[in-house]
């Protein structure tokens, strides 16, 4: 498809295949929805990972190909970009934003998006953003020069044309709902982490890109690519994170957790005192993301652990929901916040989806993307340290108990509506 404008916006769609590395005989395949700055100028990249199964479409294989003809792939129809409709936050920093979707084979001919747990879903966000980064909107490979050899630097120069990020500007913040908000947990560690993890874990990372399924052409692999090629996460949000935990098949995220708590990385958190799919436990979804309880091992006491200089912080919205942070109504998601699943909240009203708690998402998103410097190339990109971000505009408008008159807070403790770890001393 070409690209569709929308005021100053472009709205694209972009399809490849992923092999995670070279030696690796499996690849994935991937489809990508990004708006960007008409300008082609974004000094910064929102990369949300969402919570969305494709499920069991009896019609998938057939529908992959006709769509071979008619260039509608079914991966595509998932639309991620119309439930997590946050682009009014990017807009006045001029950012772009992006969603990446994959089919990953969670039982043998039936494909899924995955549920949960499968490291290989973060990495599938890491890869799309520094495909971004690098080659832009397209979905163009290399090209042949006079005498038909495969050429970098003719290929290179073509490219620019698709590039829309800022020269020299390859800030990511990875942002994730449900079972996305713990794949983000990957994607945010970075290219040299998730390669490290990867090569001790069995899912080893140095990906290639392919633009087509049969006789492709391809990338050079991505540890090949100049540091500013690569997506530099610079921060992780997290909507209620979800993992799961399912032995020889989805490990779960916690190594990637206890890396980013070494990180000087902001990490931010948000969880609903109603959300039972990210606050409960059971055998397969575990640890849960956060609990009042300090003896009880969540994702944030991974992601912060007691004692350390974690920048994790995290937040508790009144009534929040699994599915309040929605800008579309969706009838998988809904599942989790039913009656027959859930049993917190039961004099209260959650938040349904396209109401006060996704204005208040897409506020937080865009408070989170003003705490960083306008020029985008600064080192370090936050410009600060841990009491910095604390103290940042973004945390201020966070802490309070009712930000922007959208939505209360639950408040902690010691009366203020965010915790981290070292808290209350850790900063003057």
């Amino acid at each position: 498809m070409n690209p569709i404008r929308i005021d100053n916006y472009c709205f694209d769609r972009i399809h490849l295949w992923i092999q995670y590395d070279r030696k690796s005989i499996g690849f994935i395949e991937v489809v990508i929805e990004v708006f960007y700055p008409a300008s082609r100028n974004a000094e910064g990249l929102v990369m949300f990972s969402h919570g969305f199964l494709i499920g069991n479409d009896p019609f998938f294989y057939l529908k992959k190909i006709t769509g071979a003809f008619t260039g509608d792939n079914p991966l595509f129809g998932i639309n991620p970009s119309q439930y997590y409709n946050y682009t009014q936050a990017i807009v006045e920093r001029n950012w772009a934003m992006a969603f990446v979707s994959a089919s990953h084979l969670q039982f043998e001919g039936v494909p899924w998006l995955d549920f949960g747990g499968n490291p290989r879903v973060g990495q599938d966000a890491y890869s799309a953003a520094s495909y971004l980064i690098k080659y832009g909107a397209t979905d163009y490979f290399y090209t042949l020069d006079d005498q038909k050899r495969r050429s970098n630097k003719a290929f290179m120069e073509e490219i620019k044309k698709y590039r829309f990020m800022k020269p020299g500007c390859n800030n990511v913040i990875f942002a994730g709902h449900s079972v996305g908000g713990a794949h983000a947990q990957v994607a945010a560690c970075g290219f040299e982490t998730i390669s490290k993890i990867g090569q001790q874990t069995g899912y080893t990372f140095d990906p290639v890109m392919y633009d087509r399924e049969f006789l492709p052409r391809y990338s050079d692999r991505m540890s090949e690519w100049a540091d500013e090629e690569r997506a530099n996460p610079v921060a992780l949000l997290q909507f209620s994170p979800v993992d799961q935990q399912i032995p020889f098949f989805a490990p779960g995220m916690q190594a990637y957790r206890e890396a980013l708590s070494k990180k000087p990385v902001p990490i931010l958190m948000i969880v609903g005192d109603c959300d039972c799919a990210c606050l409960d436990s059971n055998t397969i979804q575990k640890p849960p993301a956060w609990s009042p309880d300090p003896s009880v091992t969540t994702q944030f006491s991974q992601l912060a652990p007691s004692g350390s200089s974690s920048w994790a912080v995290v937040a508790n919205v009144e009534r929040g929901s699994h599915c309040g942070y929605l800008t579309a109504e969706s009838i998988v998601c809904s599942l989790a916040d039913s009656e027959s699943q859930c049993q917190r909240c039961k004099d209260k009203d959650p938040y349904k989806a396209c109401g006060e708690e996704s204005e208040f998402s897409a506020m937080l998103l865009k408070e989170l993307i003003g705490s960083f410097p306008e020029n985008c190339s600064c080192d370090p990109p936050f410009g600060g340290n841990f009491c910095d971000w604390l103290n940042s505009g973004c945390m201020k408008w966070l802490n309070k108990e009712n930000p922007d008159g959208i939505v209360n807070m639950v408040s902690f403790p010691d009366g203020s509506y965010i915790d981290y770890s070292g808290k209350p001393n850790r900063c003057p």
